[in-house]
């Protein structure tokens, strides 16, 4: 009996009941419904009731598969001539071309898995890898739908995925939304490792992604993941595809305004997110101020943002871990790709080197100040000069099936002046060196050794006179042993040890020229070692219940050499209070913090559409941002914790609850956190932070709560797709109870610079065809907090101006709308060049969004003024290639 149900929910009971496989187009059967009785009817007949008066078609093949199609009923068996060859290339595509010959029989193929045995489930392992380039999949999907059982592929692209013993289909996709099956005959435990194609659409009609079936079963919950695919349907600012732009569209991420790549997750600072590309610390991951982030788009093979539920391997932030990973080449042939806009270009190169090694290299510049020159008039960008490049070189070598080598390099360097006779100069350099070796099926081993580094520079040339050179930069040296240790079905461990060794250069201003009359300055060097040790276990308790906990110990000391001051204690840190400076020497322990972080999070199934998460994480971190800005920039120092700056510390209690609508065409999830925080730092009024050896005497241990709730609804499937976003969040501080010195505020809490309650964001993308798309991206948030002059009055005979509360005020609010064309060339695989353009606007409606508000005196009287960095609309075009 079927009373009213609808084809798809009849289409799985059938499914679970029987041998049969149904395979159709969604909006094919939408709109009909099953209502029949059948005790003793045939399968066949039962749907030439349920077609009747209908222009649907079906066919059964040998294999009991259930092929539905409108107007005419497909064939089930190959024609005659199928394999003839056709000199004048007449029949059609979906059957001449070699390569889809292949695909297909690879789609029907039964591959019988293992040799009969008396278990009831067995386990299908592989290496799912790109039909193109032979590089692992990460992320991509194996999923059987009867049982609603799916295993995400690793980023070695390996799978393990527990079914009964017997017929199945399975389907593989990938981040970028293409599908492939398989059919399987599962007899014991086994090995069946698939190639997927990364260009070609191969099912249109089953619609499964990655991301929708993690957001349901993946035991972490906050955790964004982003694929070059979506991103280069985002409207982007200048049309480069910007890693961290995209990233503004998700829910829980916001930004203090335009031309600042900074951005803060949950409530937290900038400095509070740790940015990782390859392993690689990136500190500053902006080109000219902010307009363009770090990463070239054509070396990103996956992007990751954990918001909560923070890896145990992952530490030394509070907010937010975002993963950036690279490339590493076609393993079959040379390619070449790249990009010419506007105002950058990019190239990338890849290919193989001998049978095992490939290599991949990009490089991105820009040429034209225009941007620059179009800004709005009274900013300081309109007469500046400004240019930038980065360079990316990776190379894998496959020592045996047991052993690999990776090389990641990263450089980049930024120039910019605001005017005639100021040079700023701020550059990256990362290297590192993995090593994986697999010491048997379950153990798996990586070493990394690397470098990271920093710098800034600025070049004043105003006078000769008073020429200088002001400097500061950041060495790190790291290591990392991480082991994943597969211990049963249920168990999956993860531990290991990481260490860092910091070399800060704080500040040193020097003369320039023999002219100059500058006098040398510099402030101590400081070194330190953070070094923590992890253990973590995905514990699959049952089909829904799967916990994910962790311990991570982590160890920080101060080294010399170095001053260190001594204050009186009970009376503030200031400098009538100081006692005592006592020097250490060089590789001496001046002092050590300690401590646990903890990580648990878990998942429950509810039902096959959704389930519910919750988590609690706690972080250390011991390397500060000293900066009055909102945002970050070039010139921001960092400061290690010491005797006198304790390390931060957060912790964070999150719920969710995830759920797909429409088999799996909607995908709606909402998540509620609430985080406190210890040991921020904030600033005294007319606090120095620049060449000061006792910033101590300048800062506030300050107090911090975030809270909040976000909400997304997708579209996954259809021509019409996207994302709506909303945000509601408070970021608030106190200064500590316990701090002797300035009370901000009177000790009241008060929004921190990126406190914006509300956040909303429209994505949306139009598939015309599968070549023609546009694009609208649209965004709003609450204005930042500001503090502001609301009084001026006369003391000792000079006029003196009385602020407001810190951050009583907020600017306007924000709202910025982009549209984009995309046009892509054909799909066929096989073909001299692949090439895309993208046209569009940003700041389609031209508004004037405030970046800032400031106050300066014009004929003896305080006005105020709003700067705007993208005052009017923004056209671009790029022109992609890849041959």
């Amino acid at each position: 009996m079927f009373p009213g149900i609808t084809f798809q929910r009849f289409a799985r009971q059938v499914e679970q009941q029987s041998d049969y496989r149904f395979y159709f187009l969604e909006k094919d059967i939408s709109e009909i419904q099953v209502n029949i009785s059948a005790a003793d009817n045939t399968l066949r007949q039962m749907l030439q009731s349920i077609f009747a008066d209908t222009d649907l078609k079906f066919s059964i093949d040998e294999n009991k598969r259930v092929f539905i199609s409108k107007n005419q009923a497909l064939r089930t068996a190959l024609r005659p001539d199928f394999f003839t060859y056709d000199p004048d290339g007449k029949l059609s595509d979906s059957l001449d071309k070699q390569e889809d010959i292949a695909r297909e029989f690879s789609r029907n193929k039964l591959y019988v898995i293992g040799s009969p045995s008396n278990k009831k489930e067995a386990v299908l392992k592989g290496k799912i890898t790109g039909l193109d380039t032979g590089d692992p999949v990460f992320g991509a999907v194996v999923f059987e739908r009867i049982n609603y059982t799916r295993a995400i592929a690793n980023e070695e692209g390996e799978y393990a995925i527990t079914l009964p013993v017997g017929r199945h289909t399975i389907f593989i996709q990938n981040l970028g939304g293409f599908v492939e099956q398989r059919q399987i005959s599962l007899q014991n435990d086994g090995v069946l490792d698939i190639a997927i194609e990364e260009n070609i659409i191969s099912l249109d009609e089953v619609t499964i992604s990655s991301e929708k079936m993690s957001n349901i079963a993946r035991p972490e919950m906050g955790v964004q993941s982003l694929n070059i695919q979506s991103m280069r349907k985002l409207p982007a600012v200048l049309g480069e595809v910007d890693v961290i732009r995209s990233l503004l569209t998700l829910p829980g991420v916001q930004t203090v305004g335009e031309a600042s790549v900074g951005f803060n997750v949950r409530g937290g600072a900038a400095d509070q997110n740790l940015i990782l590309m390859n392993h690689a610390t990136i500190y500053n991951p902006s080109h000219l101020f902010g307009l363009f982030s770090a990463f070239n788009p054509d070396m990103v093979e996956s992007v990751e943002l954990y918001k909560a539920g923070i890896p145990v391997q992952y530490g030394g932030r509070l907010s937010s871990v975002l993963e950036v990973n690279s490339k590493y080449g076609n393993p079959d042939k040379i390619q070449v790709a790249g990009g010419i806009g506007l105002m950058t270009s990019r190239l990338t190169v890849e290919g193989p080197i001998g049978e095992n090694t490939t290599f991949m290299i990009g490089g991105r510049t820009t040429y034209s100040d225009w941007i620059l020159d179009i800004l709005e008039e009274n900013t300081d960008f309109n007469d500046a000069r400004a240019s930038f490049y980065d360079f990316n070189f990776n190379v894998s070598h496959k020592l045996n099936d047991k052993n690999t080598l990776r090389l990641n390099s990263y450089t980049s360097r930024d120039n910019f002046r605001f005017d005639r006779d100021t040079t700023f100069t701020y550059e990256n350099r990362n290297i590192n060196l993995s090593w994986t070796h697999y010491l048997n099926e379950k153990t798996e081993a990586e070493l990394v050794v690397g470098r990271d580094m920093y710098s800034f520079g600025i070049e004043g040339r105003d006078n000769p006179s008073n020429a200088y050179d002001f400097g500061y930069d950041i060495l790190q040296d790291f290591a990392k042993v991480n082991f994943s240790y597969e211990y049963n079905d249920q168990h999956k461990l993860n531990f290991g040890v990481h260490s860092i060794r910091y070399r800060l250069q704080p500040g040193r201003l020097d003369p320039s020229g023999e002219s100059s009359i500058v006098t040398a300055e510099a402030v101590n060097q400081e070194q330190a070692l953070e070094t923590a040790f992890f253990v973590g276990d995905n514990f699959e308790v049952n089909d829904r219940l799967t916990v994910n906990y962790g311990l991570r110990w982590a160890i920080y000391n101060y080294l010399g050499p170095n001053t260190i001051r001594e204050y009186q204690d009970g009376l503030p840190i200031s400098p009538p209070n100081l006692i005592a400076e006592r020097n250490f020497d060089a590789g001496s322990i001046i002092n050590t913090y300690h401590g646990p972080e903890f990580r648990l999070s878990a998942r429950y199934i509810l039902d096959n559409i959704s389930s519910i998460k919750a988590g609690y994480n706690t972080g250390r971190q011991f390397i500060h941002l000293i900066t009055n800005n909102a945002a970050i920039a070039p010139t921001d120092i960092w400061k290690l914790s010491d005797p006198n700056v304790r390390p931060q510390w957060g912790d964070q209690l999150s719920v969710g609850y995830y759920r797909n609508l429409k088999i799996d065409k909607y995908e709606f999830s909402v998540e509620a956190y609430h985080r406190n925080l210890r040991n921020l730092i904030d600033f005294r009024s007319g606090a120095t932070l620049i060449l000061n050896n006792a910033v101590e005497q300048d800062v506030l241990r300050t107090d911090g709560r975030a809270y909040g709730a976000e909400f997304l609804l997708k579209k996954n499937t259809g021509k019409l797709n996207g994302w709506v976003s909303y945000t509601y969040s408070r970021s608030l501080l106190r200064t500590a109870e316990d701090e002797l010195g300035e009370k901000i505020n009177e000790g009241n809490w008060y929004p921190s610079n990126f406190d914006q309650p509300h956040n909303a964001v429209l994505v949306g993308n139009y598939e015309w065809s599968k070549r023609f798309s546009t694009s609208i991206n649209a965004n709003y948030s609450t204005g930042r907090p500001i503090t502001l002059p609301v009084a001026q009055f006369n003391y000792g005979g000079n006029e003196r101006v009385y602020f407001s509360d810190r951050n009583a005020y907020r600017i306007p609010d924000y709202f910025r709308v982009d549209f984009s064309v995309n046009l892509e060339g054909n799909h066929k695989v096989k073909k001299l060049a692949h090439s895309s353009w993208s046209i569009g606007v940003y700041n389609l409606l031209g508004r004037r969004n405030p970046y800032s508000v400031y106050f300066a005196p014009v004929n003896g009287v305080l006005e105020g003024f709003q700067l705007s960095i993208f005052a009017q609309p923004i056209p671009f075009i790029t022109y992609n290639f890849r041959l």
